[in-house]
């Protein structure tokens, strides 16, 4: 079963960045889809940014333009630039193999990472 090793988070000012890695272990990683989900703090778990086995990327709304997603194959590691931060941003952020359907939402799979804690402060 595929195991997900998330790290890079931190504490930073508004405005800074960050990068955050992912590396999984003991399944076909270049089979699935791969996404960044944030759980900010009494929220639910929600996707931020996913990038298909093509390499077409995904992002939500409110980080288009600021995080940037991609992933080495040969690495089994994802990752997820982050840019422009906002208090917004603060959550654990965790990364998974995805399923999407023909109107390309992902639909992560069952088992999760610890996640890494990032937090944005003013």
């Amino acid at each position: 079963q595929v195991q997900f090793v998330e790290s890079g988070g931190g504490s930073v000012q508004v405005g800074g960045s960050l990068t955050l890695s992912c590396t999984a272990a003991g399944g076909m990683f270049d089979l699935f889809a791969m996404a960044w989900y944030q759980q900010a703090p009494g929220k639910q778990r929600k996707l931020v940014a996913g990038i298909q086995k093509s390499g077409i990327t995904n992002y939500a709304d409110s980080v288009k333009g600021r995080f940037t997603i991609s992933r080495e194959n040969a690495k089994n590691a994802v990752y997820l630039r982050m840019s422009e931060l906002t208090t917004a941003d603060t959550g654990v952020y965790y990364c998974n193999a995805a399923q999407l359907d023909p109107q390309g939402t992902y639909y992560p799979m069952d088992k999760w990472g610890e996640g890494t804690l990032v937090t944005v402060t003013s």
